[in-house]
């Protein structure tokens, strides 16, 4: 049996989405329904502790990560983004065409000079580790004082201490809500709340019939989301338990075997393989910073390795492919939640 995994056809709804949303606006086509759906100028907004202020939408935008990047292109908004950085794998396949004509500034962290260089009137961040207090491109002052507000994902800075370096330390347990937050504020900024609405009712209606696919499980399930390794012979980054894996792995109802509040913290596959998770959920990406980002070089690690390859996971198959970017909190976690129910289903750990 090979490793479950689901090709990249879940957002093919986005037509639905944006047709929905249409449909909304005509609904309001009434000047008292039309006023309820608009935004009002100026915007203030509370995020990630700093006000920022629109006078209008915003005509050009840089997209720093690209869950945000995704969410501005869900929401009918690529005609916006006039440059984008930071992937970890293919952009939805519905978008392929427009990301394609849209400036790549970096596949990782862009240079501050090549954002600047866009003219943005908006910054969107997915972290805080790249445009923050101590960004690695630029600090959300040093945007400030040239009159350009950075928008930071909600998932990176709400119930997150990110002064611990690294991967940063989560103090309160992701939940969907932070995504949806993120959703509803970047539609009140374009004045597409109509959009945001159609969008975020998709992905809960997906998530409830997820659940409800697979309403039974077999007994104690349990699992380990590996993401990657800075070397296949040093601990592996795997998910901690307050993190988009745990979110995914408590609505399925699945324990996890890792009890760490940090991001992705390094477990030893000893300690990992004594844990014995039922499930082994292994990332995909086309980042190629560390040798395990590669997919192909976790699987033959994990069958040759001489722990990993005696686990009861691994010699029953029960390894499930989940693109990386479902594996933090994104706009694709709603995707993992997806991907890990049917991959529960194929191997007869659900009914």
């Amino acid at each position: 049996m090979l490793p479950f995994r689901r090709t990249r056809h879940l957002y093919s709804r986005t037509l639905r989405f944006l047709l929905a949303a249409a449909a909304t606006t005509l609904f309001a086509a009434t000047p008292k329904a039309a006023f309820a759906q608009q935004t009002h100028y100026p915007l203030t907004l509370t995020n990630c502790g700093q006000e920022i202020t629109f006078e209008q939408a915003p005509e050009r935008v840089v997209s720093v990560g690209q869950s945000s990047t995704e969410i501005l292109y869900l929401l009918g908004l690529a005609d916006k983004v006039v440059g984008t950085a930071l992937w970890l794998g293919p952009v939805l396949e519905e978008f392929e065409a427009v990301n394609a004509e849209i400036p790549r500034l970096a596949d990782n962290a862009p240079s501050f000079e090549s954002v600047l260089s866009a003219k943005p009137a908006l910054v969107t961040t997915q972290f805080e580790s790249q445009i923050g207090p101590k960004g690695v491109v630029a600090t959300t002052a040093q945007f400030a004082d040239l009159g350009i507000p950075v928008y930071t994902a909600p998932a990176d800075c709400i119930g997150k201490d990110n002064s611990t370096g690294g991967d940063g330390l989560r103090t309160e347990t992701f939940a969907m809500d932070l995504i949806y937050r993120e959703i509803d504020d970047l539609a009140r900024i374009f004045d597409v709340k109509e959009r945001g609405e159609a969008l975020i009712a998709d992905l809960k209606a997906r998530e409830a019939a997820a659940k409800e696919k697979i309403a039974t499980l077999t007994g104690d399930i349990s699992a380990v989301f590996w993401f990657s390794s800075a070397e296949l012979q040093t601990d592996p980054y795997v998910a901690g338990r307050r993190g988009a894996p745990a979110y995914i792995m408590s609505t399925l109802g699945i324990r996890n075997v890792i009890d760490s509040a940090e991001e992705w913290p390094t477990i030893g596959w000893e300690t990992i393989a004594r844990a014995d998770p039922t499930v082994i959920v292994a990332g995909e990406m086309d980042r190629r910073r560390y040798p395990a980002d590669d997919l192909a070089v976790k699987l033959e690690f994990l069958r040759t390795d001489p722990v990993t390859s005696l686990m009861p996971a691994v010699r029953e198959d029960r390894i499930v492919i989940m693109d990386a970017q479902a594996m933090n909190p994104t706009i694709r976690t709603i995707e993992g939640i997806e991907i890990l129910a049917e991959g529960l289903a194929q191997v007869g750990l659900a009914k």
